[in-house]
């Protein structure tokens, strides 16, 4: 008796196709408090395309304190982004999850967006357990302890992403659609994309 060919057989010869070798594993961890604010115009969705390009996010999340609107959660989470609410210290719960990637072998390339230089020990120890590192961050208050702790740094400025050193304005892509994080901790709003 001959077997009985499935649709099961072209859908994985479909799939091994589909597979790209050399692709990176990429964790991805947002400091929303720091990053998602009016006054930065910051664009999830940009983030997540330009590191679509290099690499596949396997881990994609954002951290929020208890103040963050439903409506911030909710593009979080149509974004394909994890939202992290978090009741106690944003910045300790996103070191701790940012160890957990350092020390997992489904990860090779650790990206942080912040500004702030409380992660610079979090990117030394990824660098030092051979992930690679990347840092997006905005003006003013970008650390440059951070910008020089990480493999790659792309700066995010009103309308552009560059990476830090690059001043060709021909190479920045537009960033016109924003999503924001309240700047009053107690508001109940936020706009959406």
């Amino acid at each position: 008796m001959k077997p009985v060919k499935s649709g099961l057989d072209s859908i994985s010869r479909y799939l091994r196709t589909k597979k790209e070798v050399g692709r990176r594993k990429i964790g991805l961890l947002v400091d929303g408090p720091n990053i998602l604010r009016k006054e930065f115009d910051v664009n999830l969705e940009e983030i997540r395309d330009v590191l679509k390009d290099y690499g596949n996010i396997k881990i994609g999340r954002v951290f929020l304190n208890q103040y963050a609107s439903d409506k911030l959660v909710e593009a979080i989470e149509n974004h394909g982004l994890e939202p992290i609410i978090c009741s106690s210290d944003v910045d300790v719960r996103l070191a701790v999850e940012g160890m957990e990637l350092v020390y997992n072998p489904n990860i090779d390339t650790l990206a942080i967006v912040t500004r702030d230089a409380d992660f610079k020990p979090l990117l030394n120890k990824a660098n030092e357990h051979g992930k690679e590192t990347i840092i997006f961050g905005v003006e003013p208050g970008f650390s440059t302890a951070l910008k020089n702790s990480a493999d790659y740094v792309i700066l995010m400025d009103k309308n552009h992403m560059s990476g830090y050193d690059d001043e060709a304005d021909e190479e920045k892509l537009d960033a016109s659609e924003f999503e924001e994080y309240p700047e009053d901790e107690h508001e109940e709003s936020a706009e959406k994309i």
